[in-house]
């Protein structure tokens, strides 16, 4: 059985701010992530042409 909440649902334009808040702070993570690997692999001597 779900459990209610007191507050009621929140509106439209609150929850499609947080989906956009958490898809933007997943896609700047990812991409420090694959820069600081870049670093890594830089120094490791394993660069692109």
């Amino acid at each position: 059985m779900p459990e209610k909440h007191s507050g009621g649902a929140r509106p439209l334009w609150q929850r499609l701010a947080w989906l956009v808040t958490l898809w933007c702070a997943s896609v700047l993570a990812l991409g420090g992530l694959a820069w600081v690997l870049r670093q890594f692999m830089a120094a490791a001597g394993l660069t692109t042409p």
